[in-house]
């Protein structure tokens, strides 16, 4: 698609920096509150430019979570083009910096989407039910974490203090843990609920949890994470925005052993770490392979570990790709 316009927008959580370039031209800068009615005002604005259009308009902004939901809301209602871009891809991309304010990030955002403008991907909003399960998963991971904050310190108070102290300390949370479950366990039931009342939704975690070591809790968030399996359809982008896929770094005469990078959605890692600590002790094809490469081969283990989670992340796309549950000695029909 030609643009004609790019807007790049440094976004906050009470205000949006907007920087309008004419092609490689800078217009103009505004400041405006992040809000819908600021927002339409500044469309509105926008409008009255010289063949001005939407459609030849590109939106380009960092992803900062639930700050965007205003400006993405109101850019989608209206039909707009919208790159949502990682913050680190598009620093990344500018080289060598000095300096920032919000002024300059929203003019070097648009400098990267006119820069970039062949290879943009537009950015489409993921269903009202996977938002919702999306949603309901951070807060899921928010309780246990609270929860883990209250019981790890009382664990281990209870092995190094009078045994009577010990009691009062948990009698005193002992009604906060029980909410936490209490909490837990409605969130689970709101999320069950949610998967059975989409049929997409039912089809793909079916099809996820049917690979052995992989639970509910990493099902909802591959399919959350996926959207689908529509933004990340193939293996290998997935255990690279995973960080689960190993590369080298090599320089003339020097090899280095390949490793994964720190650039990571950590909570899916650790999901994908867990599933494959299940399916070396559940999975009969992966515990041979585990104990073959561990004690046989020398290999160090969580080299394997993460070769094992590379085989989970395989596993799932082979069968959300082919639509069946996944089976052991699983052989495909050659016709």
């Amino acid at each position: 698609m030609e643009f004609t316009y790019f807007v790049g927008t440094d976004v906050s959580k009470n205000e949006l920096d907007f920087a309008v370039m004419q092609g490689k031209r800078l217009l103009f800068h505004k400041e405006i509150a992040n809000n819908p009615q600021d927002i339409i005002a500044f469309l509105k604005e926008l409008s009255k430019l010289p063949e001005f259009a939407l459609n030849t308009a590109v939106f380009c902004m960092e992803h900062t979570g639930i700050y965007n939901n205003h400006l993405l809301y109101c850019l989608h209602k209206k039909k707009a083009n919208i790159c949502l871009e990682a913050a680190t891809q598009i620093k990344n991309s500018l080289g060598n910096i000095r300096g920032k304010n919000d002024k300059i990030d929203a003019i070097r955002i648009a400098e990267y989407a006119y820069k970039n403008r062949d290879e943009l991907r537009l950015w489409t909003p993921k269903r009202e039910v996977v938002q919702q399960l999306a949603h309901l998963a951070t807060t899921r991971a928010r309780l246990i974490d609270a929860k883990k904050m209250l019981q790890t310190p009382l664990k281990e108070t209870g092995a190094f203090v009078n045994k009577r102290i010990a009691k009062q300390n948990e009698s005193v949370c002992a009604k906060t843990l029980n909410a936490i479950e209490a909490d837990l366990k409605k969130a689970d039931q709101l999320m069950d609920k949610i998967i059975r009342s989409d049929e997409e939704l039912t089809r793909l975690f079916t099809i996820v949890t049917s690979v052995t070591g992989v639970g509910k809790v990493t099902g909802v968030q591959v399919v959350v994470t996926t959207n689908e399996f529509k933004d990340i359809s193939d293996p290998k982008q997935f255990a690279c925005h995973s960080g689960v896929a190993p590369f080298t770094d090599d320089s003339g005469k020097v090899t280095k052993k390949a490793r994964v990078s720190h650039m990571a959605n950590k909570k899916i890692k650790t999901l994908l770490h867990l599933a494959a600590m299940v399916a070396i002790q559940c999975d009969p094809e992966i515990k041979l392979y585990y104990q073959r490469m561990v004690n046989i081969e020398k290999k160090n283990k969580m080299s394997v570990i993460n070769a094992v989670r590379n085989k989970l992340i395989l596993r799932i796309f082979a069968c959300v790709k082919q639509n069946r549950l996944y089976e052991n000695n699983y052989q495909r029909l050659v016709a």
